[in-house]
Protein backbone atom coordinates (compact mmCIF):
# COMPACT_ATOMS: atom_id res chain seq x y z
CA UNK A 1 0.00 0.00 0.00
CA UNK A 2 1.64 3.52 -0.95
CA UNK A 3 2.43 5.41 1.50
CA UNK A 4 0.00 8.48 0.37
CA UNK A 5 -2.80 5.97 1.08
CA UNK A 6 -1.67 5.71 4.65
CA UNK A 7 -1.00 9.61 5.05
CA UNK A 8 -4.33 10.22 3.51
CA UNK A 9 -5.79 7.85 6.00
CA UNK A 10 -4.01 9.66 9.01
CA UNK A 11 -4.91 13.44 8.05
CA UNK A 12 -8.53 11.91 7.87
CA UNK A 13 -8.69 11.33 11.47
CA UNK A 14 -6.86 14.23 12.95
CA UNK A 15 -7.78 17.63 10.22
CA UNK A 16 -11.83 16.10 10.79
CA UNK A 17 -11.68 15.96 14.29
CA UNK A 18 -12.43 12.34 14.52
CA UNK A 19 -11.42 11.77 18.00
CA UNK A 20 -10.45 7.96 18.19
CA UNK A 21 -8.59 5.43 19.71
CA UNK A 22 -6.88 2.13 18.87
CA UNK A 23 -8.94 -1.00 20.01
CA UNK A 24 -7.63 -4.37 20.13
CA UNK A 25 -9.95 -6.67 18.48
CA UNK A 26 -10.86 -8.46 15.74
CA UNK A 27 -14.71 -9.01 15.22
CA UNK A 28 -17.05 -6.98 14.11
CA UNK A 29 -19.68 -6.65 17.07
CA UNK A 30 -16.65 -5.59 19.08
CA UNK A 31 -16.37 -1.28 19.56
CA UNK A 32 -14.65 0.62 21.88
CA UNK A 33 -16.30 3.03 24.39
CA UNK A 34 -15.53 6.72 22.98
CA UNK A 35 -15.74 10.09 24.72
CA UNK A 36 -18.55 12.18 23.05
CA UNK A 37 -18.03 16.14 22.99
CA UNK A 38 -20.74 18.56 23.30
CA UNK A 39 -21.09 20.90 20.93
CA UNK A 40 -21.99 24.68 21.60
CA UNK A 41 -24.89 26.13 21.41
CA UNK A 42 -24.88 27.91 17.73
CA UNK A 43 -26.87 30.70 16.08
CA UNK A 44 -29.09 30.32 13.22
CA UNK A 45 -29.14 32.89 10.40
CA UNK A 46 -32.57 34.50 9.74
CA UNK A 47 -31.65 35.97 6.00
CA UNK A 48 -33.35 33.77 3.64
CA UNK A 49 -32.77 29.96 4.69
CA UNK A 50 -31.99 29.26 8.08
CA UNK A 51 -28.93 27.48 7.23
CA UNK A 52 -26.59 25.95 10.36
CA UNK A 53 -23.46 25.04 11.02
CA UNK A 54 -23.87 21.99 13.69
CA UNK A 55 -21.47 24.15 15.48
CA UNK A 56 -20.31 27.69 15.82
CA UNK A 57 -17.26 26.39 18.13
CA UNK A 58 -13.65 26.88 16.16
CA UNK A 59 -15.65 26.77 12.92
CA UNK A 60 -15.28 28.56 10.08
CA UNK A 61 -18.18 30.63 8.48
CA UNK A 62 -18.74 28.40 5.77
CA UNK A 63 -21.58 29.68 4.04
CA UNK A 64 -20.24 31.60 1.02
CA UNK A 65 -18.42 28.64 -0.06
CA UNK A 66 -22.23 26.49 0.47
CA UNK A 67 -23.31 29.14 -1.79
CA UNK A 68 -20.80 28.56 -4.55
CA UNK A 69 -20.62 24.90 -4.43
CA UNK A 70 -22.72 22.32 -6.77
CA UNK A 71 -25.36 19.62 -5.13
CA UNK A 72 -23.92 16.53 -5.90
CA UNK A 73 -25.27 13.02 -4.91
CA UNK A 74 -24.02 9.50 -4.95
CA UNK A 75 -25.00 8.89 -8.46
CA UNK A 76 -23.27 11.30 -9.92
CA UNK A 77 -20.11 10.61 -7.87
CA UNK A 78 -19.74 7.23 -9.07
CA UNK A 79 -18.57 7.99 -12.18
CA UNK A 80 -15.55 9.95 -10.48
CA UNK A 81 -12.19 7.77 -9.69
CA UNK A 82 -11.46 10.45 -6.84
CA UNK A 83 -12.55 11.24 -3.45
CA UNK A 84 -14.75 14.70 -4.19
CA UNK A 85 -13.49 18.00 -3.30
CA UNK A 86 -15.72 22.08 -3.56
CA UNK A 87 -18.83 19.71 -3.35
CA UNK A 88 -21.92 19.63 -0.94
CA UNK A 89 -24.63 16.53 -0.71
CA UNK A 90 -27.38 15.22 1.21
CA UNK A 91 -25.46 13.03 4.18
CA UNK A 92 -27.11 9.36 2.43
CA UNK A 93 -25.31 10.77 -0.67
CA UNK A 94 -22.17 10.77 1.71
CA UNK A 95 -22.57 7.63 3.20
CA UNK A 96 -23.38 5.64 0.48
CA UNK A 97 -20.45 7.37 -2.12
CA UNK A 98 -18.42 6.11 0.95
CA UNK A 99 -19.83 2.81 1.41
CA UNK A 100 -20.36 2.13 -2.43
CA UNK A 101 -18.45 4.01 -5.08
CA UNK A 102 -16.83 1.81 -7.46
CA UNK A 103 -13.45 3.37 -7.50
CA UNK A 104 -13.16 3.91 -3.88
CA UNK A 105 -16.22 3.21 -1.73
CA UNK A 106 -15.22 0.37 1.11
CA UNK A 107 -17.08 -2.22 -0.35
CA UNK A 108 -15.49 -2.04 -3.36
CA UNK A 109 -12.07 -1.38 -2.74
CA UNK A 110 -11.05 -2.34 0.98
CA UNK A 111 -13.59 -4.86 2.68
CA UNK A 112 -12.74 -8.21 2.44
CA UNK A 113 -14.82 -11.41 4.33
CA UNK A 114 -13.36 -13.33 6.41
CA UNK A 115 -14.08 -16.84 5.31
CA UNK A 116 -12.58 -20.42 6.44
CA UNK A 117 -12.26 -23.72 3.93
CA UNK A 118 -13.63 -25.71 6.79
CA UNK A 119 -16.71 -25.39 9.26
CA UNK A 120 -15.36 -24.77 13.09
CA UNK A 121 -15.62 -28.15 14.94
CA UNK A 122 -17.76 -26.47 17.40
CA UNK A 123 -18.66 -30.17 19.37
CA UNK A 124 -14.49 -30.15 19.71
CA UNK A 125 -14.01 -27.09 20.94
CA UNK A 126 -14.38 -26.67 24.81
CA UNK A 127 -16.49 -23.41 25.67
CA UNK A 128 -16.93 -20.01 23.83
CA UNK A 129 -13.56 -18.86 25.15
CA UNK A 130 -12.04 -21.34 23.45
CA UNK A 131 -13.86 -20.38 20.34
CA UNK A 132 -12.81 -17.15 20.12
CA UNK A 133 -8.98 -18.30 20.69
CA UNK A 134 -9.47 -20.09 17.39
CA UNK A 135 -10.94 -17.84 15.69
CA UNK A 136 -8.15 -14.91 16.65
CA UNK A 137 -6.10 -18.14 15.18
CA UNK A 138 -8.40 -18.43 12.12
CA UNK A 139 -8.15 -15.05 11.89
CA UNK A 140 -4.52 -14.44 11.45
CA UNK A 141 -3.86 -16.89 9.68
CA UNK A 142 -6.59 -15.85 6.68
CA UNK A 143 -4.96 -12.21 6.94
CA UNK A 144 -1.07 -13.84 6.19
CA UNK A 145 -2.69 -16.01 3.26
CA UNK A 146 -3.60 -12.37 2.18
CA UNK A 147 -0.42 -10.66 2.95
CA UNK A 148 1.56 -12.64 0.94
CA UNK A 149 -0.30 -11.86 -2.36
CA UNK A 150 -0.37 -8.11 -1.34
CA UNK A 151 0.16 -6.32 2.06
CA UNK A 152 -2.05 -4.00 2.91
CA UNK A 153 -2.03 -1.87 6.06
CA UNK A 154 -5.91 -0.84 5.62
CA UNK A 155 -7.50 -4.11 4.67
CA UNK A 156 -10.79 -3.60 6.01
CA UNK A 157 -11.33 -7.24 6.99
CA UNK A 158 -14.81 -8.66 8.79
CA UNK A 159 -17.06 -11.15 8.93
CA UNK A 160 -20.82 -12.57 9.30
CA UNK A 161 -22.46 -15.15 10.86
CA UNK A 162 -23.37 -17.04 7.82
CA UNK A 163 -19.22 -17.56 7.56
CA UNK A 164 -18.74 -18.00 11.30
CA UNK A 165 -21.38 -20.99 11.70
CA UNK A 166 -21.48 -22.31 7.89
CA UNK A 167 -23.38 -24.06 7.25
CA UNK A 168 -25.11 -24.39 10.03
CA UNK A 169 -26.95 -20.87 9.76
CA UNK A 170 -27.53 -20.93 6.28
CA UNK A 171 -29.21 -24.59 6.70
CA UNK A 172 -31.57 -22.93 9.33
CA UNK A 173 -32.41 -20.32 6.81
CA UNK A 174 -33.02 -22.81 4.26
CA UNK A 175 -34.80 -25.08 6.35
CA UNK A 176 -37.33 -22.28 7.05
CA UNK A 177 -37.97 -21.46 3.25
CA UNK A 178 -38.34 -25.09 2.23
CA UNK A 179 -41.34 -25.11 4.84
CA UNK A 180 -42.46 -22.04 4.13
CA UNK A 181 -42.12 -23.48 0.43
CA UNK A 182 -43.91 -26.74 0.74
CA UNK A 183 -47.16 -25.20 3.20
CA UNK A 184 -48.02 -23.02 0.39
CA UNK A 185 -46.71 -23.04 -2.69
CA UNK A 186 -45.12 -26.98 -4.00
CA UNK A 187 -45.70 -28.19 -6.16
CA UNK A 188 -47.74 -25.48 -7.93
CA UNK A 189 -44.69 -22.50 -8.39
CA UNK A 190 -41.10 -23.39 -8.13
CA UNK A 191 -38.82 -22.04 -5.08
CA UNK A 192 -37.73 -18.74 -6.30
CA UNK A 193 -35.21 -17.14 -3.52
CA UNK A 194 -34.12 -13.75 -4.50
CA UNK A 195 -30.63 -12.49 -2.06
CA UNK A 196 -29.61 -9.22 -1.98
CA UNK A 197 -25.53 -8.78 -1.55
CA UNK A 198 -24.84 -12.48 -1.28
CA UNK A 199 -20.76 -11.99 -0.01
CA UNK A 200 -18.69 -14.96 -0.64
CA UNK A 201 -21.77 -16.78 -2.19
CA UNK A 202 -21.73 -19.20 1.11
CA UNK A 203 -25.53 -18.77 1.96
CA UNK A 204 -26.69 -19.54 -1.57
CA UNK A 205 -23.83 -22.58 -1.48
CA UNK A 206 -25.21 -23.47 2.37
CA UNK A 207 -28.86 -23.38 1.04
CA UNK A 208 -28.84 -25.09 -2.16
CA UNK A 209 -26.31 -27.76 -0.78
CA UNK A 210 -28.83 -28.24 1.91
CA UNK A 211 -32.23 -28.42 -0.17
CA UNK A 212 -30.27 -31.04 -3.21
CA UNK A 213 -29.23 -33.23 -0.28
CA UNK A 214 -32.52 -32.76 1.51
CA UNK A 215 -35.09 -31.80 -0.64
CA UNK A 216 -34.52 -33.77 -4.02
CA UNK A 217 -38.06 -32.80 -5.43
CA UNK A 218 -37.87 -29.34 -4.20
CA UNK A 219 -34.17 -28.59 -5.59
CA UNK A 220 -35.41 -29.86 -9.26
CA UNK A 221 -37.76 -26.71 -8.95
CA UNK A 222 -35.82 -24.07 -7.00
CA UNK A 223 -34.11 -21.36 -8.63
CA UNK A 224 -31.73 -19.05 -6.81
CA UNK A 225 -31.34 -15.11 -8.04
CA UNK A 226 -28.81 -13.11 -6.52
CA UNK A 227 -28.41 -9.40 -6.59
CA UNK A 228 -24.82 -8.02 -6.37
CA UNK A 229 -23.86 -4.72 -6.40
CA UNK A 230 -20.16 -5.51 -6.53
CA UNK A 231 -18.87 -7.13 -9.64
CA UNK A 232 -15.35 -8.70 -7.57
CA UNK A 233 -18.26 -10.48 -5.42
CA UNK A 234 -20.49 -11.48 -8.19
CA UNK A 235 -17.28 -13.39 -9.95
CA UNK A 236 -16.93 -15.24 -6.29
CA UNK A 237 -20.29 -16.52 -5.96
CA UNK A 238 -20.14 -17.91 -9.75
CA UNK A 239 -17.26 -19.48 -8.90
CA UNK A 240 -18.41 -21.11 -6.05
CA UNK A 241 -21.81 -22.09 -7.85
CA UNK A 242 -20.21 -23.59 -10.07
CA UNK A 243 -17.68 -25.86 -7.71
CA UNK A 244 -20.89 -26.97 -6.09
CA UNK A 245 -22.07 -28.08 -8.97
CA UNK A 246 -25.35 -25.24 -8.48
CA UNK A 247 -24.51 -22.92 -12.00
CA UNK A 248 -27.49 -23.78 -13.54
CA UNK A 249 -29.75 -23.13 -10.52
CA UNK A 250 -28.34 -19.43 -9.89
CA UNK A 251 -28.60 -16.35 -11.88
CA UNK A 252 -26.81 -12.95 -10.68
CA UNK A 253 -27.63 -9.62 -11.46
CA UNK A 254 -24.63 -7.48 -11.21
CA UNK A 255 -26.62 -4.43 -10.20
CA UNK A 256 -28.02 -2.07 -7.42
CA UNK A 257 -31.28 -3.05 -6.23
CA UNK A 258 -32.23 0.39 -6.12
CA UNK A 259 -31.29 0.10 -10.01
CA UNK A 260 -33.65 -2.89 -10.40
CA UNK A 261 -36.24 -2.44 -12.59
CA UNK A 262 -37.80 -5.93 -13.77
CA UNK A 263 -41.43 -6.58 -12.63
CA UNK A 264 -41.44 -9.90 -11.28
CA UNK A 265 -44.97 -11.59 -11.13
CA UNK A 266 -43.91 -14.97 -9.73
CA UNK A 267 -44.00 -15.70 -5.90
CA UNK A 268 -40.69 -15.84 -4.22
CA UNK A 269 -38.79 -15.18 -1.40
CA UNK A 270 -36.53 -12.20 -0.43
CA UNK A 271 -33.43 -12.47 1.63
CA UNK A 272 -31.81 -9.07 2.94
CA UNK A 273 -29.42 -10.65 5.78
CA UNK A 274 -27.29 -8.01 6.65
CA UNK A 275 -27.59 -5.90 4.48
CA UNK A 276 -29.86 -2.80 6.28
CA UNK A 277 -26.88 -1.83 8.37
CA UNK A 278 -25.20 -0.66 5.22
CA UNK A 279 -27.99 1.48 3.41
CA UNK A 280 -27.75 5.00 3.96
CA UNK A 281 -29.11 6.95 6.23
CA UNK A 282 -30.10 10.81 6.38
CA UNK A 283 -29.29 13.02 9.17
CA UNK A 284 -32.57 14.91 10.93
CA UNK A 285 -31.85 17.51 13.92
CA UNK A 286 -35.17 19.55 15.85
CA UNK A 287 -35.45 22.79 16.76
CA UNK A 288 -36.41 22.32 20.31
CA UNK A 289 -38.73 24.99 20.77
CA UNK A 290 -40.65 24.53 17.62
CA UNK A 291 -39.71 21.12 16.63
CA UNK A 292 -39.15 21.86 13.06
CA UNK A 293 -36.90 19.12 11.47
CA UNK A 294 -33.76 20.09 9.56
CA UNK A 295 -32.07 18.03 7.11
CA UNK A 296 -28.15 17.45 7.06
CA UNK A 297 -26.17 18.74 4.34
CA UNK A 298 -22.54 17.92 4.24
CA UNK A 299 -19.97 20.42 2.50
CA UNK A 300 -16.38 19.64 1.85
CA UNK A 301 -14.08 22.09 1.46
CA UNK A 302 -11.08 22.59 -1.32
CA UNK A 303 -8.85 20.93 0.98
CA UNK A 304 -11.37 17.58 1.68
CA UNK A 305 -12.19 18.74 5.31
CA UNK A 306 -16.29 18.01 6.41
CA UNK A 307 -18.92 20.64 7.32
CA UNK A 308 -22.26 19.78 8.57
CA UNK A 309 -24.64 22.15 7.81
CA UNK A 310 -28.48 21.94 8.40
CA UNK A 311 -31.53 23.33 6.41
CA UNK A 312 -35.42 23.42 7.04
CA UNK A 313 -35.68 22.54 3.43
CA UNK A 314 -36.48 18.81 3.31
CA UNK A 315 -35.87 16.91 0.49
CA UNK A 316 -38.51 15.05 -1.06
CA UNK A 317 -37.54 11.85 0.68
CA UNK A 318 -37.04 12.83 3.79
CA UNK A 319 -40.13 14.69 4.08
CA UNK A 320 -41.82 11.31 3.03
CA UNK A 321 -40.05 9.10 5.57
CA UNK A 322 -41.06 11.27 8.55
CA UNK A 323 -44.52 11.84 7.37
CA UNK A 324 -45.13 7.78 6.67
CA UNK A 325 -43.65 7.10 9.99
CA UNK A 326 -45.64 10.13 11.95
CA UNK A 327 -48.57 7.97 10.49
CA UNK A 328 -48.31 4.47 10.97
CA UNK A 329 -45.43 4.22 13.07
CA UNK A 330 -46.58 2.73 17.23
CA UNK A 331 -46.34 5.32 19.45
CA UNK A 332 -42.86 5.58 22.14
CA UNK A 333 -40.79 5.37 19.14
CA UNK A 334 -37.30 6.88 20.17
CA UNK A 335 -37.03 10.02 19.01
CA UNK A 336 -34.89 13.39 19.86
CA UNK A 337 -38.30 15.10 21.14
CA UNK A 338 -39.24 12.45 23.80
CA UNK A 339 -39.39 13.97 26.85
CA UNK A 340 -41.90 17.18 27.95
CA UNK A 341 -41.24 20.75 25.96
CA UNK A 342 -40.39 22.37 29.45
CA UNK A 343 -37.38 20.52 30.12
CA UNK A 344 -35.88 21.84 26.52
CA UNK A 345 -37.06 24.90 27.37
CA UNK A 346 -35.86 25.19 30.77
CA UNK A 347 -32.65 23.76 28.99
CA UNK A 348 -32.40 26.33 26.92
CA UNK A 349 -32.66 28.92 28.92
CA UNK A 350 -30.35 27.76 31.71
CA UNK A 351 -27.30 25.80 30.60
CA UNK A 352 -25.12 27.60 29.02
CA UNK A 353 -23.30 26.84 26.06
CA UNK A 354 -26.49 24.31 25.31
CA UNK A 355 -27.20 23.22 21.60
CA UNK A 356 -29.88 25.04 19.85
CA UNK A 357 -30.83 21.77 17.92
CA UNK A 358 -31.34 18.60 19.14
CA UNK A 359 -29.32 15.63 18.89
CA UNK A 360 -29.12 14.03 15.26
CA UNK A 361 -31.88 11.14 14.40
CA UNK A 362 -30.53 9.25 11.59
CA UNK A 363 -33.34 8.23 9.49
CA UNK A 364 -33.43 5.14 6.92
CA UNK A 365 -34.40 6.20 3.95
CA UNK A 366 -32.34 4.05 1.39
CA UNK A 367 -34.96 1.66 3.53
CA UNK A 368 -38.18 3.40 2.23
CA UNK A 369 -36.51 3.30 -1.10
CA UNK A 370 -36.29 -0.64 -0.98
CA UNK A 371 -39.32 -1.33 0.27
CA UNK A 372 -40.76 0.82 -2.97
CA UNK A 373 -38.94 -1.64 -5.01
CA UNK A 374 -40.18 -4.69 -3.61
CA UNK A 375 -44.00 -3.53 -3.66
CA UNK A 376 -43.49 -1.88 -7.39
CA UNK A 377 -41.71 -5.00 -8.77
CA UNK A 378 -42.05 -7.56 -6.45
CA UNK A 379 -45.35 -7.75 -5.10
CA UNK A 380 -46.02 -11.56 -4.62
CA UNK A 381 -42.49 -11.44 -2.44
CA UNK A 382 -41.87 -12.75 1.43
CA UNK A 383 -39.28 -10.84 3.04
CA UNK A 384 -36.25 -12.03 5.24
CA UNK A 385 -34.49 -9.77 6.88
CA UNK A 386 -31.79 -10.38 9.27
CA UNK A 387 -29.78 -7.30 11.13
CA UNK A 388 -28.60 -5.33 14.24
CA UNK A 389 -31.43 -4.12 16.13
CA UNK A 390 -28.82 -2.90 18.77
CA UNK A 391 -25.14 -1.39 18.05
CA UNK A 392 -22.96 -0.63 21.50
CA UNK A 393 -20.75 2.86 21.23
CA UNK A 394 -22.03 4.40 18.31
CA UNK A 395 -21.82 7.99 17.38
CA UNK A 396 -23.70 10.32 19.28
CA UNK A 397 -27.79 10.13 18.22
CA UNK A 398 -30.54 8.09 17.75
CA UNK A 399 -29.97 5.36 15.55
CA UNK A 400 -26.79 6.40 14.90
CA UNK A 401 -24.27 4.35 13.27
CA UNK A 402 -20.90 2.56 14.83
CA UNK A 403 -17.87 3.73 12.43
CA UNK A 404 -14.58 2.21 12.40
CA UNK A 405 -11.87 1.26 10.29
CA UNK A 406 -9.05 -1.25 10.54
CA UNK A 407 -4.99 -0.14 10.39
CA UNK A 408 -2.41 -2.73 10.80
CA UNK A 409 -4.65 -5.34 12.13
CA UNK A 410 -5.89 -3.06 14.41
CA UNK A 411 -9.95 -1.62 14.79
CA UNK A 412 -9.81 1.67 15.17
CA UNK A 413 -13.09 3.31 16.21
CA UNK A 414 -14.20 6.91 15.93
CA UNK A 415 -17.27 9.52 16.47
CA UNK A 416 -18.39 10.62 14.00
CA UNK A 417 -19.43 9.51 10.14
CA UNK A 418 -17.87 12.19 7.96
CA UNK A 419 -14.17 10.83 7.96
CA UNK A 420 -12.16 9.20 4.67
CA UNK A 421 -14.73 8.25 1.98
CA UNK A 422 -14.10 4.23 1.40
CA UNK A 423 -11.90 3.34 4.65
CA UNK A 424 -14.50 3.13 7.32
CA UNK A 425 -17.34 0.73 7.78
CA UNK A 426 -20.75 2.81 9.07
CA UNK A 427 -23.18 0.34 10.56
CA UNK A 428 -26.67 1.24 11.86
CA UNK A 429 -28.70 -0.45 13.80
CA UNK A 430 -31.93 -1.16 12.51
CA UNK A 431 -35.41 -0.12 14.51
CA UNK A 432 -37.25 -3.27 13.65
CA UNK A 433 -40.92 -1.96 15.49
CA UNK A 434 -40.64 1.33 12.60
CA UNK A 435 -39.14 -0.71 10.46
CA UNK A 436 -41.93 -3.52 10.77
CA UNK A 437 -44.70 -0.72 11.00
CA UNK A 438 -43.54 0.95 7.83
CA UNK A 439 -42.96 -2.27 5.56
CA UNK A 440 -46.71 -3.24 6.71
CA UNK A 441 -48.47 -0.18 5.84
CA UNK A 442 -46.67 0.32 2.15
CA UNK A 443 -46.46 -3.54 1.21
CA UNK A 444 -49.95 -4.82 2.79
CA UNK A 445 -47.73 -7.95 4.25
CA UNK A 446 -48.62 -9.62 7.35
CA UNK A 447 -45.36 -10.01 9.44
CA UNK A 448 -43.79 -11.32 12.65
CA UNK A 449 -40.59 -10.02 14.00
CA UNK A 450 -38.54 -11.96 16.49
CA UNK A 451 -34.41 -12.10 17.80
CA UNK A 452 -32.43 -14.32 16.09
CA UNK A 453 -31.90 -16.06 18.60
CA UNK A 454 -35.53 -17.32 19.33
CA UNK A 455 -35.90 -18.15 15.04
CA UNK A 456 -32.43 -20.14 15.10
CA UNK A 457 -33.82 -22.22 18.30
CA UNK A 458 -37.02 -22.59 15.90
CA UNK A 459 -34.90 -23.68 12.72
CA UNK A 460 -31.48 -24.62 13.24
CA UNK A 461 -30.21 -28.18 14.65
CA UNK A 462 -28.73 -26.64 17.68
CA UNK A 463 -26.59 -29.28 18.76
CA UNK A 464 -24.43 -28.76 15.81
CA UNK A 465 -23.29 -25.98 16.93
CA UNK A 466 -22.90 -26.34 21.13
CA UNK A 467 -19.08 -26.83 22.09
CA UNK A 468 -18.24 -29.47 24.86
CA UNK A 469 -19.75 -27.34 28.09
CA UNK A 470 -23.10 -26.46 26.42
CA UNK A 471 -22.15 -23.00 25.08
CA UNK A 472 -23.63 -22.67 21.94
CA UNK A 473 -21.72 -19.42 19.97
CA UNK A 474 -24.89 -19.13 17.26
CA UNK A 475 -27.21 -18.35 19.64
CA UNK A 476 -24.87 -16.23 21.91
CA UNK A 477 -22.60 -14.13 19.78
CA UNK A 478 -25.60 -12.18 18.04
CA UNK A 479 -28.21 -11.38 21.10
CA UNK A 480 -27.57 -7.96 19.34
CA UNK A 481 -29.98 -9.32 15.89
CA UNK A 482 -33.31 -9.49 15.12
CA UNK A 483 -35.30 -11.26 12.22
CA UNK A 484 -38.34 -10.08 10.18
CA UNK A 485 -40.40 -12.36 8.02
CA UNK A 486 -43.55 -11.39 5.96
CA UNK A 487 -45.93 -14.00 4.83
Amino acid sequence: MDSPLISSLFRSFFRRRACARPMNGLIRRNYSLLPKFPSPRITADTSGETWQPRTAFLQKDRMSEFEKYPMVDARALARRKERPKRVKMLVRDFIDDSLYNPNYGFFSKFAVIFSTEKPFPFNLIRDESEFQRVLGEQYTSFEDKLDEVEMNPVRQLWHTPTELFKPYYGEAIARYLVENYKLTLFPYSDLIIYEMGAGNGTMMSNILDHVRDTEPDVYQRTKYKIIEISKNLANLQRARAAAGGHSEKIEIANESIFDWNTYVSDPCFFLALEVFDNFAHDVIRYNPQTEQPLQGIVLIDAAGDFTELYTPRLDPIAERYLRIRQKVARPGYNHPLKGPKLIRRLKDQFIPFSENLTIPEYIPTKVLGFFDILREHFPAHRLVVSDFHALPDAVKGINAPVVQTRYNRTSIPVTTPFVQQGLFDILFPTDFEVMDDMYKAMTGKLTRVMKQEDFLRSWAYLEETETINGDNPMLNWYKNTSVLSSV
